[in-house]
């Protein structure tokens, strides 16, 4: 049940062949499958993509992305006790 794929851009056979050799030890069809193995992956995340490709999100000047959501510090972080 063998299948043929062709790819003519000679710019992503050079990137095959580098990752082939890199990653599979020259196998090409290995090295595109790991490749849509990765990308399959990725897709069957759950949750939104948004943000995921560059430039697809705009942050105002300044807004802090790293800041903590909460401005009050969590009991596990004090140490303290709490009485229930």
């Amino acid at each position: 049940m063998a299948n043929v794929v062709t790819i003519n851009r000679p710019e992503v056979v050079a990137l095959i062949e580098e990752a082939a050799r890199k990653l599979t030890g020259g196998n090409k069809t290995e090295a595109v499958a790991l490749g849509v193995r990765r990308l399959l992956e990725q897709s069957a995340r759950e949750g939104s993509l948004f943000g995921a490709h560059r430039g697809s999100v705009q942050v105002r000047e300044g807004v802090d992305l790293i800041a903590p959501a909460l401005d009050v510090e969590p009991d596990a972080e004090t140490g303290k006790e709490l009485e229930r």
